[in-house]
């Protein structure tokens, strides 16, 4: 059996952050001393590697929990579906909701039974759940909706990815200008054609790997040292992706059955332009052919790396028209591949 998207939906904050707006930031290594270059270097630099330009950040009254319901209601109604039919409603975060100006992060009651109350949702066998998974985690929470639908558990699931990363971002650390805040949610009910999903991969490595990503320390010594922030190896990121994640990508789309030749399109976390580019790029070279021009649509360059709400969004704005020189059409194969803390790395293999 497989599952299908019946409804997507979206939330992109309205606050608009471009790179120029970081010119007057204190950038800092990691030892705490300045850089040797100017903001203008540091910025045009982060252009050129992340291929981000700007990102948008959640208005100061609204946490993550917010950004999901207005995204799951827009997915409810495209679903055209009475949200009281919903079994499961897995919500995939890594900082819960996280208050502007404030230094703790809120996670009881869960993030999904906050968005529950806010659909105003009767029905106590929809049970709501809270995953963290890093930013692979609206995709894991897609493949639990197919395990639970696949064992009769359930019939109907919403998913949604969501988070507010602006609020645990250090200020003085250069990697803050890739985050940003974001909501994207999904309907999956039981398919009854040849549509969904055809297979999936999903890994956790975590035996050198688990603190490459991590929370920890402002650059700036003069800073509370309890409060942390959300901080990366990039390098070691970079090396890990471009080593586990093409594989995991073809892992997935040989035990689908499908060829390389019918993918259509490639759904990838908005992490880094670049290292996106290069993890397709090596996929193909798998099967030794180049990556074909349009197969990976981006978001990242406006909005940035929102988590886990980056593929959710990106395919809520593909199906919707909007973006740029791209399109689906029933039958189309796309291939959802993220990776993120933990280190996780997962895949699906999807037919629309």
């Amino acid at each position: 059996m497989n599952i299908k998207i019946v409804g997507s939906g979206s939330y992109i904050p309205e606050i608009t952050v471009k790179n120029t707006d970081f010119s007057q930031h204190e950038f800092l290594n990691e030892d705490g001393s300045p850089f040797a270059y100017s903001n203008e270097v540091v910025i045009s630099k982060f252009k050129s590697i992340t291929g981000i330009e700007e990102r948008r950040y959640a208005a100061s009254n609204l946490c993550s929990s917010d950004l999901a319901f207005f995204a799951a209601e827009k997915a409810i109604k495209n679903a055209n579906i009475d949200p009281e039919t919903l079994d499961y409603i897995i919500f995939a975060h890594n900082f819960g909701d996280v208050k502007q100006g404030a230094i703790q992060s809120d996670t009881v009651p869960s993030l999904a039974s906050r968005v529950k109350f806010k659909l105003r949702i009767k029905n106590p066998k929809c049970v709501a759940y809270d995953i963290l998974f890093g930013c692979p985690g609206w995709i894991e929470g897609m493949l639990q909706a197919y395990a639970f639908i696949n064992a009769g558990m359930a019939k109907r699931c919403l998913v949604i990815g969501a988070e507010t990363l602006s609020r645990v971002v250090d200020a003085h650390d250069r990697d803050s200008m890739i985050y940003s805040d974001g909501a994207g949610a999904s309907i999956v009910e039981a398919s009854a054609d040849s549509s969904g999903m055809l297979a999936y991969e999903s890994a956790t490595f975590s035996y050198d790997e688990s603190n490459y990503l991590y929370f920890g320390n402002s650059f700036n010594p003069e800073l509370d040292p309890n409060v942390r922030y959300i901080k990366m190896h990039g390098r070691k990121i970079y090396e890990f992706a471009l080593s586990q994640v093409p594989q995991a990508m073809k892992d997935c789309l040989d035990k689908s059955g499908v060829k390389i030749d019918e993918v259509k399109k490639i759904l990838i976390h908005q992490a880094n332009e670049k290292m996106d580019e290069a993890i397709v790029s090596r996929f193909y070279k798998m099967y030794n052919q180049k990556m074909p021009d349009g197969i990976m649509p981006m978001s990242i360059a406006l909005l940035g790396n929102s988590s886990v709400a980056t593929i959710p969004t990106l395919y809520d704005l593909l199906v919707n028209h909007q973006l740029e020189n791209q399109e689906l059409h029933k039958g189309d194969v796309i291939l959802f591949a993220s990776v993120g803390a933990g280190m996780n790395v997962n895949a699906f293999v999807y037919r629309f």
